[in-house]
């Protein structure tokens, strides 16, 4: 039978898919056998509807939720998603089995009338569906204008050719997966804008009952990936925040080694920020100290975050 690896059909999700297959492989050469790993395709509610902020659309599920069905149901064996799309708590009876290592955690600037956000002229409008980066972005440049520009990289980059916007964002993770990290026109540093919780980070879900593929999964677990990514979901998980809540965070381990989880020697720097989708304030924090620690730091922050923004500020978003 079959192994069969569910995926979006954008391009980008195409290459993270084809990638989680490569490394299936590699780690197990049997299954490169003709027709022993197949593909299926799933349009997803956020890949349907693309006039509209996500959490118009069913929030952090809109573009899992079709995925984890496709697990209950029998139709794949497992599922390969962008971390940062993955909701913190998953439906029961489906797994987080493997998180491969990280790509680039950064953000990039793409534009065709400035090199960087500090050049355009004011009232430029920076185009992007994500609350994160557009509250980042007005905080440190009020002279600037965001709208929504939905859709997958390639849409967005012709609306950019085509003058909708003076400039927008993307993943460089997502760009180095495609092979297109030269329309970057500026690499942003995390001090700059900080990314989202789990940025550049594939999961792998399956069936917790799925012994078979959670044992072919296991080997392809970076545990240096997985701790961070932890970190920094737990942080979120605090919050509680939804696609309305613009959040970012980044968990950086100061030791590469797969044990590191368990040595003390290990240390861990977690950096979170919490804001109003227009930047008129934000609140940003950090904790350091042992990796073994890391998701405890994590939601110690994450607790901090949250009432330092004082309840009012949930309550307006939730609205």
């Amino acid at each position: 039978m079959p192994l069969k690896i569910g995926t979006r059909g954008s391009p980008l999700a195409l290459a993270q898919a084809c990638a989680t297959r490569d490394l299936l492989g590699a780690a197990h050469p049997e299954l490169l056998e003709d027709g022993t790993i197949e593909m299926v395709t799933l349009k997803t509610m956020g890949d349907r509807v693309q006039n509209r902020y996500l959490s118009e659309v069913g929030g952090k599920g809109a573009f899992t939720r079709e995925l984890d069905e496709a697990l209950f149901d029998g139709r794949i064996d497992l599922a390969v998603h962008s971390m940062k799309d993955v909701p913190t708590q998953l439906p029961a009876g489906i797994i987080l089995a493997a998180m491969p290592e990280r790509e680039d955690v950064r953000d990039v600037f793409v534009s065709h009338k400035a090199d960087r956000f500090e050049d355009l002229p004011e009232g430029s409008v920076v185009g992007t569906s994500s609350l994160r980066r557009q509250s980042q972005i007005l905080a440190r440049h009020p002279h600037l204008q965001a709208a929504l520009f939905r859709g997958n990289v390639e849409t967005r980059l012709r609306k950019l050719e085509d003058g909708e916007v003076a400039a927008t964002m993307l993943a460089l993770a997502g760009l180095k997966r495609l092979k297109m990290a030269a329309v970057a026109t500026r690499i942003l540093e995390p001090d700059d804008m900080l990314p989202a919780a789990g940025q550049g980070a594939i999961g792998i879900t399956c069936l917790e009952t799925d012994k078979t593929t959670r044992a072919l999964l296991g080997s392809l677990n970076h545990e240096p990936t997985s701790l961070c990514v932890s970190a920094e979901r737990a942080m979120l998980d605090v919050l509680d925040g939804s696609c309305r809540t613009p959040i970012a965070g980044l968990a950086e381990l100061f030791d590469n080694r797969a044990d590191a989880r368990a040595d003390n020697r290990a240390t861990i720097r977690i950096r979170g920020l919490l804001a109003w989708p227009d930047g008129a304030d934000l609140w940003a924090g950090e904790r350091s100290g042992p990796a073994a620690e890391a998701v405890a730091m994590a939601r110690d922050l994450g607790a901090e975050l949250r009432d330092r923004a004082g309840p009012a500020f949930f309550e307006a978003l939730a609205d």
